[in-house]
C-alpha cells in the first residue's frame, strides 16, 4: 500500500496537487470563503488526473505487476492523504485565527467544527463522482471534473450562504457551546466521507476492470 502511494506521489502527482494542499493556510486570511480551500483539493486533483492522462500514467500504472484494482487503490490513497494533509495544516491556523480574528468572517462560514464537517462531505460528493466517472475510460478527466465539481460547488455555495441566516448563526461561531452542537456535522461528514471512498473504490474497481488499455 506504501509502495502504491509513494509511486503516485513521486510519479504520478501534478505540482499543483501539493500546492493547492498547502493552501490549507488560507482559513487564516481575513474576510475570504474559506470553502475555496476545499475546490482548491478538488483543481489539484482533476489537475494530477489530466497531467496523468497526458503522461500516461494509468497505461504505465496497468503494464505494473500489480492487479488493476491497485491501480484505482493507489489514486484514491493519493487523493485521501492530500486531503486530509489540506485539513491538517489549516488546523493549528483555524485555531489561531480565533484570537487573531475575533471578529469573525463577514464572507461566510467560520473555519469551524461545522466548517470541516462540511467540508468532508464536499470531498465525499467529489471524490465519489469523480473516481467512479473518470474510471470508466481511464481518461476522461475533463468529464468526470464536470460531472463532480457541480455537485460540490452546490454544496459549498449552500455551506456558505446559510451561515448569513439568523436560524443558521450557530454555524458560523466558534462559541464553546456552538462548538459542541456542531460535533454532529463533523461525524456525519467523516462517515460519509469513509462510506464514500469506500463505495468509490468498488464501484471504480469494477468499471476500470472493463476498460481496455
Amino acid at each position: 500500500m506504501l509502495n502504491l502511494l509513494y509511486k503516485e506521489l513521486r510519479l504520478a502527482a501534478h505540482p499543483t496537487l501539493f500546492i493547492f494542499a498547502l493552501l490549507g493556510v488560507l482559513v487564516i486570511v481575513p474576510a475570504y470563503p474559506y470553502g475555496m480551500v476545499f475546490m482548491f483539493g478538488c483543481l489539484g486533483v482533476f489537475n494530477t488526473f489530466f497531467y496523468g492522462r497526458e503522461t500516461n500514467d494509468i497505461f504505465y500504472s496497468a503494464l505494473l505487476p500489480i492487479p488493476k484494482r491497485d491501480v484505482v487503490k493507489g489514486k484514491l490513497l493519493m487523493i485521501v492523504s492530500v486531503q486530509l494533509a489540506q485539513m491538517l495544516i489549516s488546523l493549528p491556523l483555524a485555531f489561531w485565527r480565533v484570537n487573531l480574528l475575533p471578529q469573525g468572517n463577514p464572507a461566510g462560514i467560520e473555519a469551524n467544527v461545522a466548517y470541516y464537517g462540511f467540508g468532508f462531505v464536499i470531498y465525499a460528493i467529489f471524490n465519489f463522482l469523480f473516481l467512479t466517472s473518470f474510471f470508466k475510460s481511464g481518461y476522461k478527466a475533463g468529464n468526470a471534473f464536470l460531472l463532480a465539481s457541480i455537485p460540490a460547488v452546490l454544496v459549498l455555495a449552500a455551506m456558505e450562504v446559510l451561515v448569513h441566516f439568523p436560524a443558521f448563526a450557530w454555524l458560523d461561531s466558534v462559541a464553546p457551546a456552538d462548538l459542541v452542537r456542531q460535533l454532529p456535522i463533523l461525524v456525519i461528514g467523516v462517515v460519509v466521507y469513509i462510506a464514500a471512498l469506500l463505495a468509490a473504490y468498488r464501484i471504480s474497481v469494477r468499471r476500470f476492470q472493463r476498460v481496455d488499455l
